[in-house]
C-alpha cells in the first residue's frame, strides 16, 4: 500500500490528509520515537561487538520496539459523533460511516503505521461465531438472560421478536451463504469506501437498497474490523478502537465493548456537549471506574452545536465531574472539549462550507480560548486548535509515553542491558583464551541440566507463589460476594417490613463493585510483588551460573530481572446486572411477586445469578491470564539466558587459532572500552525511564 493514499486498485479512493498541523500535540510521541531510534543504534553497536548470535537477539529485539502499538479504545453513547472524531484523527473524514446502523456491533480498529509483511492483508472483517449469533438468536443476549431469570415473559417475547426480524433480514441479504459465512473471516488486499460500508453500515433502511449496493450486506453479523492505515502525522504505530455505543437493546455491544477495554490501557470517552452524562451514561461510568483514572481521557464533542460554548463549556465541565463523583466514577479525569465537525472541516479544502450557526460558534469559543501562542497560525491550523484534536493529542501522547511507552523501553534496555552482559561474559572468556589463560569451564551437558533445573525450580517456586495470591484473592472476592448479598437481602426485608409491597425497593449494586475492585488491587500488588521477587531470584541464579559455569567475574556485569508484567484493569466489573435497571423492567419484576418469601427467594438466585459470572470472571478467567503472562515473562527471560549462556560454552572449545581468526587480539582492549560506554548510556537509561513512570 502506498503512504499517500489509502487503497490501490480499483473501487473509491480515500486520500490521507498530510497537513503539517496534524503534528500539533505529538511532540511527546516525537522524542518517545527518538529515543527508541537511539535505543535501536545502541543494539547495532552491541551487534558488532557480539556477533551474530547478539545479532539474532538485537534484531528481534529492534523488531518488538518497531511493532510496539499502544491501543486507544474509544467508547460513548451512538451519536456522541465518535466515529467522526476517529476519522478526523487519522485525517480520512469519509473514512467509517459516522451513521451507522443501529443494529450494527462492530468494533473497528484501525491499526495506523503498523509494519506488516509484504503479502499481509490490509483489511480483516471477523463474523460472529454460530454460538455467539445462537446466543443472541435464543436467549435474546443480556436482555434475554434478565427477562428469563425474572420470568418478564412479555419483555422476552418483544425481545424475541425483534431478532426474528433481524434475523429474517439479515437471511434475505445472505440467502443460503448465512449460516456458512458465521465464524469466518473475510481478507482484503486494498480498503475501499465501499468495501468499508459493507461490513460497518451507514443507515438501517436494507429492504430498498438493491443487489448491486451492497451497502450493510454484511453488517448485522460483523464481529470486528481490523484495518491497517498510514497515518505520516504520527511518528510510530498506534490503534484506535471505535467501539459501538453501549446504548443497545440486546447489551451486545456492553459486552464488546468491554471487550475491547480489555485490550487497551487507554480510554477515551466521547460525549455529546448537549447531554454529557446522562442518566443514559450511567453505563459508561461502571465500565470507566474500572480503569486508572490516569489512563482514561473525556473528550466532549460537538461544542459546534452549542449556542455560547465560552459560557457553556465551564458549567458542562462542572456537571461531568460532580456526576462522575456523584456516581463513583474516575477521580480528576482530564476533560477536553471540541468538536470533530471543525477538525474535518479543517482537513477540507473549503472552508466555507461550513454550517453558519457552526461558524459563529467557532468564533464565540475563539474569543475565549485562544492565546498569543495561536496568533502566528494559518486560517486551517486555526480552526483544527479550536477543534480540540492537538490537546486531546497531547493527553494521549502523555498517557502513552508515561504509560505502556515507558514500560516497553525500560524492558527492552533492561533485555538489552542482559545482551551486553553475555556478549561481556562471552568477550572475558575468549581474552582469557587469547591470553593463554586456563578456563576451566563446566561441561555443556552438565550446563544444560542445571539450566533444565534452575528453570524448573524458578517456575515452580513462580506458582507455589501465585497459588497462594489467587487463593487470597478468591477466598475475599467470595466473602465479598456473599457479605453482597446478604445485606442486600436484609435491606430487602426491612423494605417490606416497613412498607409492604406496594412500593418498589431500590438497592445499587456499586457497593459489590467496590469490594471486588477493592479485593483486585490487593491481588494486583500481591502479583506485582510476587513476579518482582520471582524475577529477582531468578537473576541471581543465572548471575551464579556465569561464576560456577565459566569463572566469569567481570567489572559491571550483572544479570537485570525483568519487570513484572502490568496487570490489566477489571473492566467486566462495569457489566450491567439486574440492579442498575431501576426502571420499567425493575418495576415488572417487583409486580410479578407475592409474599415476602417469594420476594426474598427471587431476589437472592437472580442476583446470585446475575452477578456469578463476573465473579467467575475475576477468579478464574482474569487470574489465569494474568498467570500465563507472569509464565511467559519468565520463561522469554530464561530462554534468552539459555542462549548466552549455551554461546559462551561453544565458544569455550572452539580452538585458539578459530578464536584469533573471529575475534583478534589486539581489538580487545577497544572492545572493553565499548562494553563500558554501552553499559553505562543503557543503565543511564533504564534509570531514567523508572523515575518518569514513577
Amino acid at each position: 500500500m502506498k503512504m499517500e493514499e489509502l487503497t490501490k486498485g480499483d473501487g473509491y479512493k480515500v486520500p490521507a490528509a498530510h497537513h503539517p498541523f496534524m503534528r500539533l500535540g505529538l511532540e511527546k510521541l516525537d522524542e518517545f520515537h527518538d529515543e527508541i531510534s537511539d535505543l535501536e543504534l545502541t543494539l547495532a553497536d552491541v551487534v558488532k561487538l557480539g556477533g551474530a548470535d547478539a545479532e539474532k537477539k538485537a534484531v528481534k529485539l529492534i523488531k518488538q520496539l518497531r511493532s510496539f502499538e499502544p491501543s486507544i479504545t474509544m467508547i460513548g453513547q451512538i451519536k456522541s459523533g465518535k466515529t467522526s472524531l476517529v476519522n478526523a484523527m487519522v485525517g480520512r473524514p469519509e473514512l467509517l460511516p459516522a451513521d451507522v446502523n443501529p443494529w450494527t456491533s462492530v468494533v473497528t480498529s484501525l491499526h495506523l503505521n503498523a509494519p506488516l509483511p509484504v503479502d499481509a492483508p490490509t483489511a480483516t472483517f471477523q463474523f460472529f461465531s454460530q454460538n455467539e449469533w445462537d446466543h443472541l438468536v435464543e436467549n435474546g443476549g443480556r436482555i434475554g438472560e434478565l427477562s428469563s431469570r425474572a420470568g418478564a415473559d412479555d419483555e422476552l417475547r418483544k425481545v424475541r421478536e425483534q431478532i426474528a426480524e433481524m434475523r429474517e433480514k439479515t437471511k434475505q441479504r445472505l440467502g443460503r451463504k448465512f449460516e456458512l459465512l458465521l465464524g469466518q473471516k473475510h481478507n482484503y488486499a486494498d480498503i475501499n469506501d465501499d468495501l468499508v460500508q459493507r461490513y460497518v453500515c451507514m443507515g438501517d433502511d436494507f429492504e430498498d437498497l438493491d443487489e448491486e449496493t451492497q451497502q450493510g450486506r454484511f453488517a448485522d453479523i460483523t464481529k470486528s474490523a481490523d484495518l491497517y492505515l498510514s497515518a505520516d502525522a504520527i511518528p510510530m504505530p498506534m490503534c484506535l478502537r471505535d467501539t459501538p455505543g453501549v446504548n443497545d437493546t440486546f447489551m451486545m455491544r456492553e459486552q464488546i465493548t468491554i471487550n475491547a477495554l480489555r485490550d487497551s490501557r487507554i480510554c477515551v470517552v466521547v460525549l455529546s456537549a448537549h447531554q454529557a452524562l446522562s442518566s443514559m451514561d450511567m453505563g459508561l461510568i461502571r465500565l470507566i471506574a474500572n480503569v486508572k483514572s490516569r489512563e482514561v481521557v473525556i473528550f466532549v464533542n460537538r461544542i459546534d452545536e452549542l449556542s455560547n460554548p465560552a459560557e457553556q463549556v465551564p458549567e458542562i465541565r462542572e456537571s461531568i465531574l460532580a456526576t462522575l463523583a456523584t456516581h463513583n466514577g474516575p477521580e480528576n479525569p482530564q476533560v477536553i472539549f471540541g468538536s470533530a465537525y471543525w477538525a474535518n472541516i479543517a482537513l477540507s479544502k473549503n472552508l466555507d462550507d461550513i454550517v453558519a450557526e457552526s461558524a459563529e460558534a467557532m468564533f464565540n469559543w475563539a474569543e475565549a480560548s485562544l492565546n498569543a501562542e495561536t496568533a502566528g497560525m494559518e486560517t486551517n491550523e486555526l480552526v483544527w486548535h479550536l477543534s480540540g484534536l492537538p490537546q486531546l493529542f497531547a493527553a494521549l501522547a502523555v498517557r502513552i509515553t508515561e504509560g505502556p511507552g515507558a514500560e516497553i523501553l525500560t524492558a527492552s534496555r533492561k533485555r538489552a542491558l542482559n545482551l551486553v552482559g553475555g556478549v561481556r561474559a562471552s568477550n572475558s572468556v575468549v581474552s582469557m583464551r587469547l591470553e593463554g589463560d586456563k578456563v576451566e569451564v563446566m561441561p555443556h551437558a552438565e550446563l544444560i541440566t542445571h539450566l533444565d533445573k534452575l528453570e524448573a525450580d524458578n517456575l515452580k517456586f513462580l506458582n507455589d507463589r501465585l497459588d497462594i495470591v489467587f487463593q487470597q484473592f478468591g477466598s475475599r472476592v467470595d466473602q465479598s460476594h456473599k457479605r453482597f448479598l446478604d445485606r442486600a437481602l436484609e435491606s430487602l426485608l426491612q423494605h417490606l417490613e416497613t412498607n409492604g409491597e406496594d412500593q418498589v425497593w431500590q438497592y445499587s449494586p456499586d457497593g459489590l463493585r467496590m469490594l471486588l475492585r477493592t479485593s483486585y488491587q490487593v491481588m494486583r500488588r500481591n502479583v506485582t510483588s510476587t513476579c518482582e521477587q520471582v524475577f529477582a531470584s531468578a537473576a541471581a541464579d543465572l548471575a551464579n551460573t556465569y561464576r560456577t559455569a565459566f569463572g566469569v567475574s567481570v567489572e559491571n556485569f550483572s544479570i537485570t530481572p525483568p519487570a513484572a508484567p502490568e496487570v490489566p484493569a477489571p473492566v467486566s466489573l462495569g457489566q450491567t446486572i439486574a440492579l442498575d435497571l431501576q426502571n420499567s423492567w425493575w418495576k415488572g419484576w417487583w409486580k410479578r411477586r407475592k409474599g415476602y418469601r417469594a420476594f426474598a427467594s427471587g431476589f437472592y438466585d437472580l442476583i446470585e445469578a446475575e452477578t456469578a459470572p463476573i465473579v467467575d470472571e475475576l477468579k478464574v478467567r482474569q487470574a489465569g491470564d494474568i498467570r500465563a503472562m507472569a509464565e511467559n515473562e519468565l520463561r522469554e527471560f530464561l530462554a534468552e539466558q539459555r542462549g548466552f549462556l549455551t554461546d559462551i560454552s561453544d565458544k569455550s572449545n572452539i580452538g585458539v587459532d578459530d578464536l584469533k581468526d573471529i575475534f583478534g587480539i589486539t581489538a580487545q582492549q577497544e572492545r572493553e572500552e565499548l562494553f563500558d560506554f554501552i553499559f553505562e548510556e543503557l543503565s543511564d537509561g533504564a534509570a531514567a525511564a523508572e523515575r518518569g513512570a514513577a
